[in-house]
């Protein structure tokens, strides 16, 4: 009995110190659950210098940047750093043939050549809150899931109302570990973030989708941008006489560089994980959603590829959308890998087994587990329906989804209902910006494509009419489609707009595309998506319960999945084995950029500045001190989507990186985090400040930054 107890206790602390890297931790709850082990580990810092309500913070200098990445504030100038592929849609929406910003990079020399960006936005987190009691209150156990989400739902509008009453802060409320726990964040949003420079993508995109989720890496993925505000620094809308914001909050960058074993954290949004999912679960996703969806996106990638290759102005228009496509596809194919590798579903089980020898004894957790596994069967071909429209007509086909646009104000029009001269032009200014990026012959062979692998993929039940043809006559209905449709015709299609009315309305709807639109639409919206809802709240409920046992009798640190919000994740500089006789360094230098190198290949064609730079050592003070150059290092951070573009601080809360991806073979960390695998990798900072002073010669910017000398703790400015 001594030694079984030895060994379970061996086995808890061995958890409980992997848990200690692993986790996306809320900054509020750090000096409750983390400061002891981050300080153990090589934190100089108090958890009151990373998150404070009334003293300026770390959290201070790290903003949402457009709500889909990470970005920080690194000057008394609101001068934002942010990842090239964070920056691309406005380096994109600036660019054109004749000004080919994603192609040669773009740099403001004086803050009047920054560039605004219409609708793009800068979040703060100015402060977070526990409010599980007041969100909870009136919420009783004889409830139905309904009953209990209205009430929710009125006490967290409540409560954000109050928060935010007379002041220009906004507030929401979020949900945590399945609504156990509830927590509210006030924020503050600047509106005016202009772009003021980007490298060229042969720098920003290195390596291209090629290296994309791979180690080593020797990628300047950065791009720089500023927050303007008013006089007084608070929000304001686009003005020219607004003004560069002064921050609570900037980050000091370290000239020192990393070393292996040394303590990093990353801050950032990361979007969403599910850690605490069931074997159920990971063996739907592994087995049938994310084959699925690889091949789907395999077969756009090949149609858009070719196409962007046969013209340049469809490679630009073409060139995000390319990316966006390629990211998932490929870090699906890694999670599955890694799933596979880690024995992830294996070590689900048995989880499970001690969650059914824990409760064995207690009588209202009896069946969980089997009510897991039959809810997962109940939703399969729901889920797998809902990820093909999600996959083809809701993205990837647009003359669908430009039809879609008008289906609510048709509908309006059907009650009777006028529609006004403000969603006329709202209207327009939607259709205006999909026809921007839009190209009609590779539209068509995406829906030639794709559309087949729908009507393949699914039950019948799930398959609109007009798609229940043979391939060959499927092809007759797309290419009458795209040569008569209004929906193609961008100029005829805006007149409709702007008289739209109930006669109007009608020929619209008689129109294939909307027709088309409407079945796919039609049967998502009436057969997949409320079964889907259903089964998945019922799954949520579950989970509700499995995870709150789990907290409560067994032994373990918990984290709360990733939901968007701020979140601080803490790790080492290490390397990895990677496989069988194949062990990764922690770090890459300029020297593997030239022997990427290659002129014939789009994704490792480079400047021939950077080239001369590099050939010549001409790297200034940002060189390490073992001589060589550092472009990129990977550590244990735990992260995922929402984090591109995340600080990577060290232990004094120094800029030392700049997080932009994950190894491809710790992809499925979203789902099972294995210590072992997964490492989240960054760009040098050094490298960064290289690339803006050596390479693009914008010496005024490094001029805003406070940069930490090696031998010196204080910060000072290098220049």
């Amino acid at each position: 009995m001594r030694k079984i107890f030895l060994s379970l206790l061996t086995l808890i602390i061995i958890s409980n110190s992997i848990s200690a890297k692993e986790g996306m931790w809320l900054p509020m709850l750090l000096k409750s659950l983390n400061q002891g082990d981050m300080q153990a580990m090589g934190l100089k810092l108090s958890a009151e210098d990373i998150y404070s309500v009334n003293n300026s913070s770390l959290k201070d200098a790290v903003i949402s940047f457009g709500g889909f990445c990470t970005g920080e504030i690194i000057s008394n100038q609101g001068l934002i750093l942010t990842n090239h592929h964070c920056g691309y849609g406005q380096i994109q929406y600036h660019s054109s043939v004749e000004n080919d910003y994603l192609t040669n990079g773009y740099w403001a020399m004086k803050q009047e050549e920054e560039l605004p960006n219409p609708g793009l936005s800068a979040t703060f987190i100015v402060k977070m809150e526990d409010v599980t009691d007041r969100v909870l209150e009136g919420v009783g156990e004889e409830m139905n899931e309904e009953e209990r989400q209205k009430i929710i739902q009125v006490n967290m509008d409540s409560l954000t109302a109050a928060a935010t009453k007379e002041t220009h802060y906004k507030a929401f409320v979020r949900p945590f570990f399945y609504g156990n726990e509830y927590y509210m964040f006030i924020t503050e949003t600047f509106n005016d973030v202009r772009m003021v420079g980007a490298p060229p993508s042969s720098i920003g995109k290195f390596g291209g989708d090629t290296d994309n989720w791979m180690w080593p890496r020797h990628t300047g993925d950065f791009s720089l941008f500023r927050i303007y505000a008013d006089k007084d620094n608070k929000p304001a809308e686009y003005s020219e006489d607004n003004v560069p914001y002064q921050p609570k909050h900037y980050f000091p960058i370290s000239m020192k560089g990393v070393e292996e074993g040394d303590f990093t954290m990353v801050f950032g949004f990361p979007g969403s994980t599910q850690e605490y999912l069931t074997s159920h679960a990971i063996d739907q996703i592994k087995n049938v959603l994310n084959p699925d969806r690889i091949a789907v996106r395999a077969e756009a990638l090949k149609v858009m590829d070719a196409q962007m290759k046969s013209s340049d102005e469809v490679r630009i228009k073409y060139a995000s959308k390319y990316a966006s496509v390629s990211n998932y596809w490929k870090k699906w194919i890694g999670e599955n890998n890694g799933l596979e590798r880690s024995n992830a579903i294996a070590k689900k089980k048995e989880a499970e087994d001690q969650f059914l020898e824990t409760t064995k004894n207690i009588a209202e957790y009896q069946g969980l587990m089997d009510a897991f596994e039959q809810k997962y069967k109940s939703i399969e071909k729901y889920a797998q329906a809902r990820s093909y429209f999600i996959e083809i007509p809701y993205r990837k086909v647009e003359i669908i989804g430009i039809a879609a646009k008008l289906r609510g104000v048709m509908e309006d029009i059907e009650e009777g209902k006028e529609v006004d001269e403000a969603q006329k032009e709202k209207l327009v200014a939607q259709i205006n910006s999909q026809f921007k990026n839009y190209d009609a012959t590779t539209d068509k062979l995406l829906a030639k494509t794709l559309f087949k692998m729908y009507k393949n993929g699914l039950e019948n039940e799930f398959i609109p009419a007009f798609l229940k043809v043979d391939d060959v006559k499927l092809d007759v209905i797309i290419d009458d489609l795209y040569a008569k449709s209004i929906f193609n015709n961008q100029e005829e299609l805006i007149k409709k707009i702007m008289g739209l009315n109930a006669k109007t309305a009608k020929k619209l709807r008689g129109d294939k595309a909307y027709q088309y639109m409407s079945e796919f639409y039609d049967i998502y919206f009436d057969q997949v998506r409320p079964e889907y809802g259903r089964l998945n709240s019922e799954i949520d409920s579950l989970s509700k319960i499995y995870v709150k046992v789990l907290r409560q009798l067994i032994p373990g640190t918990y984290y709360p999945d990733a939901n968007s919000t701020l979140r601080l994740a803490f790790g080492k500089v290490e390397d990895y084995k990677a496989r069988d006789a194949v062990e990764y360094d922690f770090y890459t230098t300029v020297d593997g950029i030239l022997e990427k190198y290659d002129p014939e290949n789009v994704d490792f064609n480079l400047p021939e500045k950077l080239v001369k730079l590099i050939k010549e050592e001409d790297f200034g003070p940002y060189v390490d001190k073992d001589g060589f150059m550092h472009v990129c290092f990977i550590a244990s951070n735990h992260t995922t989507g929402g984090n591109s573009g995340s600080p990577v601080i060290n232990a004094h809360g120094e800029l030392i990186g700049l997080n932009f991806d994950r190894n491809w073979e710790g992809t499925m960390s979203d789902i099972n985090y294995d210590i072992s695998l997964c490492r989240n990798i960054s760009v040098d900072i050094r490298y960064v400040l290289f690339i803006v002073d050596k390479f693009a010669g914008a010496t005024h910017l490094i001029d805003e930054m406070k940069l930490v000398s090696e031998t010196s703790p204080e910060a000072t400015n290098a220049n």
